[in-house]
């Protein structure tokens, strides 16, 4: 076996003929291209729709079953890391998205596109980390979490506005939803190529096999996050508990949950370890991600309902907005960086700062609801909106991983996630669908002397309102509430050759 390098940064799965200035450029592209990847694209929801005859609803289960299977993986990530070179796991990922991206082509089948879906989320998420784990010695010398984070959330939360922006340029000049699953297609074939050409084989440990992992328990919480997405996705379609499966997974909701936890409490080496619970300061954190979902999913309820149903703004109008929401997070995460690196301010100073630019959004929004409203009036309160948000994500990161040991952070990954990737943001959306309803038809029975468009544009501002009160008691806590790293100086990145000998020691031991 080669020596593990332990000098400067080096890329020892390169050929020699590759430069080594461009080593590192390369992976940043593959990261780039598997976070724009996924399995179904909200971008062509209205093409989708029409093409297959399903509901608005069920393109946006299948997208996001997507969500919640790029949440899955991190208890997972080193494991396949330690048992896999860097060229098998490329490979494999890349082929199996564009294999998920062909056959969402060739099925009209909800439950089975969801499944493509969550299979294409899982393994970009793996191929991400194995491209981004490879370069952070590049991106930091001293392993150092609060520069790492905020460049690699600069590239994920960044497509996440900019994948929906490609996907309904290309479906409006192919007219075709095809078009974007046909690029993405394209994309994985390069990687698959540009891998198998400028890379080889290299270990730099032992591998490990891929035993006491978790599948199961992995499959439990899957499940439950879906469900309880489904639940929030069709409550207004179903009108809630009139409609029987609705009712039907409320009851599989707690029965589901018992199973995952009777699981985690009972096996040796569980998804999800009980002790990741227990740390005091986690739920307080996932309560912040949890009330910075609700104010940021105002967007897709009452913002498309403005500018859709009042403003009857098109799909190219509104692309525009993707734009805006891929400079804001960029802006975000370098403010953080440049907060904790170069100011070294405290944690809740930078952690109210994105919640003035969050409740910026709301306020400009409460002020803009007039009809005839211009589309450029969108820019600033959306960059607000995004600019806040990443602020948020970046900085609670590095807090958890200062917050939980090594060994349990990829879980307080997978934790917080339950909150921030797709079901707290259902949740949120479906209360905000169900309250405008309930608003329009109780102004509508207040005789009140208004058409059917004043009466929307009057509920708009009625729950704009609602967040803004809401965001300002928050802003109002955080102003007298002092947070700061667990420990003065901030913990590093181990070494993986570190990483593996751990887990290598925690299998033998039984631990």
């Amino acid at each position: 076996m080669p020596p593990i390098p332990t000098g400067p940064f080096t890329m020892p799965m390169m050929n020699g003929f590759v430069p080594k200035k461009i080593q590192p450029w390369i992976y940043v592209l593959f990261a780039f291209l598997f976070q724009l990847a996924g399995g179904m694209y909200a971008g062509a929801m209205p093409h989708v729709m029409g093409d297959i005859c399903i509901m608005r609803e069920d393109v946006t289960m299948i997208v996001l079953c997507g969500v919640i299977g790029v949440n899955m993986p991190f208890p997972f990530l080193f494991r396949f890391k330690f048992r896999f070179t860097n060229r098998q796991l490329l490979i494999t990922v890349a082929l199996v998205i564009a294999a998920c991206n062909w056959l969402c082509m060739h099925t009209e089948s909800v439950p089975v596109l969801c499944l493509l879906s969550y299979i294409a989320g899982f393994f970009k998420l793996c191929g991400t980390f194995e491209c981004m784990s490879n370069i952070q010695l590049w991106m930091t010398s001293k392993r150092d979490f609060t520069i790492f984070f905020p460049l690699l959330y600069c590239i994920v939360l960044g497509d996440m506005s900019l994948s929906p922006w490609i996907t309904v340029q290309l479906t409006y000049i192919f007219q075709s939803w095809y078009a974007m699953h046909w690029a993405m297609i394209g994309a994985m074939l390069l990687i698959v190529l540009l891998v198998y050409v400028l890379t080889h084989d290299f270990r730099f440990m032992k591998p490990l096999p891929l035993i006491s992992l978790d599948w199961l328990g992995c499959f439990l919480w899957s499940i439950l996050l879906v469900e309880i997405v489904f639940l929030f996705n069709y409550g207004e379609f179903y009108n809630w508990w009139d409609g029987r499966p609705f009712r039907v997974v409320t009851f599989m909701v707690p029965v589901t949950f018992y199973f995952a936890l009777q699981r985690m409490r009972h096996i040796r080496h569980p998804y999800i370890a009980p002790e990741a619970w227990l740390y005091k300061r986690l739920l307080p954190l996932l309560a912040v991600f949890a009330l910075v979902e609700l104010i940021n999913s105002t967007p897709k309820i009452l913002q498309n309902t403005f500018t859709s149903g009042v403003l009857h703004f098109g799909a190219i109008s509104t692309s525009v907005f993707y734009l805006v929401e891929w400079v804001g997070p960029i802006c975000g995460c370098m403010f953080v960086m440049f907060w904790i690196k170069v100011l070294k301010q405290k944690f809740t100073r930078l952690l109210t700062v994105g919640l003035i630019a969050l409740l910026a959004y709301e306020v400009q929004m409460y002020l803009m609801i007039t009809p005839g409203l211009d589309i450029a009036s969108f820019y600033l309160p959306i960059f607000c909106r995004t600019f806040g948000v990443s602020i948020f994500f970046t900085a609670l990161t590095i807090y958890l991983e200062e917050l939980m040991p090594f060994q349990h952070f990829f879980m307080g990954l997978t934790m917080a996630g339950f909150i921030r990737n797709g079901v707290v943001d259902t949740i949120c959306s479906g209360i905000y669908s169900f309250s405008l309803r309930h608003h329009i038809a109780e102004n509508f029975a207040r005789a009140m002397p208004y058409d059917a468009t004043q009466v929307i544009l009057v509920s708009l501002k009625q729950l704009f309102g609602v967040t803004c009160i809401i965001a300002t008691v928050v802003l109002l806590i955080f102003l007298v509430w002092d947070i700061q790293p667990v420990r003065e100086t901030l913990k590093k990145m181990p070494y993986w050759s570190v990483v593996g000998r751990l887990i290598r020691r925690q299998m033998s031991s039984g631990k």
